[in-house]
């Protein structure tokens, strides 16, 4: 298994059981549950799983150029692990109202069937080439990707253990 979705797995798994027993308790105003950061979280392994899918299908990448910005940006979150605050979700990954029983129960494939699209891309179009674009970083392998994804879910774990501490 990738080592960036290894240790997200465990991470997300024990911030899941931590949160199960508190969910909706603690949330400041205009901010997600427990319930909805999962949902986002799972958003966003399907929508990335989903522009694999593309990848495999067209039997090409699909990343394009980089910016000098989304350079920039993607050291500072894949190399760095630093992902700023206060950054607005994408609409496709903005929580629907999935129950967090579905969530939980899905959430964990939705990561197994992620690495299984970087692993075949990686097979396919070899592990440096950029193979889709993240919408701020931009271009990225399937490693970078995996680092991002990472990154994120920490990012969100926290969120979750410090709705349990409010």
């Amino acid at each position: 298994m990738n080592v960036h979705l290894l240790q997200l797995r465990q991470e997300l798994a024990s911030a899941m059981e931590a949160a199960q027993h508190r969910d909706g308790v603690h949330v400041p105003a205009g901010k997600w549950t427990c319930a909805e950061i999962l949902e986002h979280l799972f958003l966003t392994y399907k929508n990335t799983s989903r522009g694999l899918e593309k990848c495999l299908e067209k039997g090409i990448p699909l990343a394009t150029s980089s910016t000098l910005k989304q350079r920039v940006a993607t050291v500072a979150v894949v190399s760095f692990g630093y992902l700023p605050e206060g950054r607005k979700s994408p609409e496709r990954a903005v929580p629907m109202g999935m129950s967090a029983e579905e969530v939980r129960a899905t959430i964990l494939t939705e990561i197994d069937r992620m690495e299984s699209g970087f692993a075949n891309c990686e097979r396919r179009f070899g592990a440096k080439t950029k193979i889709l674009d993240h919408p701020v970083l931009g271009p990225l392998n399937a490693q970078q990707w995996s680092k991002f994804h990472l990154v994120h879910g920490r990012h969100h774990v926290r969120q979750m253990r410090e709705r349990g501490r409010l």
